[in-house]
């Protein structure tokens, strides 16, 4: 998975800088891109972190030292290794107690990185998401508000007592992305892949996911990919790991 991943980051990240002089990524925490970006880091001199602008899909309200703060992992397994400038950084804000607040900041960043009028979506070069089990994508958890937000790029969730407030990317913003790469991994999330690729349960954010103009590719490991068809895999590799919706 990572290979593959890696392949298509360097891909996009060169045709970015050729275009533009700059290469825009927001990318997803969690346990499994943690050994992509390690390998991402040890890439020293092949991918362009001078002009690469790093973004979070997604972040807990949590001090960046917690061990639940996307931007301490991140920061620990690729910015800091891999030497990305700060100025390049654009991590979410989490000293204000009210998510709203912090939600609100890190829209006025994005728009301000791109450059943006009030109604313009800003477009992402690429953006990498997981899938939980229960099919949330980002922090767009089933049933929640922030699902269904239009006209924000950033909301804030807030969900129970024993979970995190989050802030996140909204759907307009990450399906204005050029590139989307959800990475999924595992046997218990077999079930969950099978109803967003192939039962298109539209009452999971997942299925949601569906770029107006990009690409959206699906990277799974076998054990995730257990209860599709093969009829419906792109063979890139003889292992079947990956996927592309149409």
């Amino acid at each position: 998975m990572d290979d593959f991943v890696i392949r298509e980051w360097n891909r996009i990240a060169i045709s970015a800088v050729a275009r533009r002089g700059y290469f825009a990524v927001a990318v997803s925490g969690g346990k499994t891109p943690v050994s992509l970006f390690r390998k991402l880091s040890e890439a020293d001199g092949k991918l362009p972190w001078d002009k690469t602008h790093l973004f979070l899909v997604d972040e807990r309200i949590v001090p960046y030292s917690h061990p639940d703060s996307n931007w301490g992992m991140l920061s620990a397994t690729l910015v800091k290794p891999a030497g990305i400038p700060a100025e390049n950084c654009h991590p979410i804000l989490v000293e204000d107690p009210l998510p709203e607040i912090s939600a609100a900041r890190y829209e006025k960043d994005i728009m301000h990185f791109f450059g943006s009028r009030p109604k313009d979506v800003p477009a992402f070069d690429l953006v990498l998401l997981g899938i939980g089990e229960d099919g949330h994508t980002a922090s767009l958890f089933p049933g929640n508000q922030a699902v269904r937000e239009s006209k924000h790029l950033v909301a804030a969730v807030i969900l129970d007592d024993a979970r995190h407030a989050r802030i996140t990317l909204t759907l307009p913003a990450i399906n204005r992305a050029g590139n989307v790469l959800a990475l999924v991994s595992g046997k218990s999330k077999a079930g969950i892949v099978k109803r967003v690729l192939l039962q298109r349960d539209r009452h999971l954010p997942a299925t949601l996911v569906n770029p107006v103009a990009g690409d959206l590719i699906f990277v799974l490991d076998r054990e995730a990919a257990a209860e599709l068809p093969v009829d419906m895999t792109r063979e890139i590799t003889v292992e079947r790991d990956y996927l592309q919706r149409p």
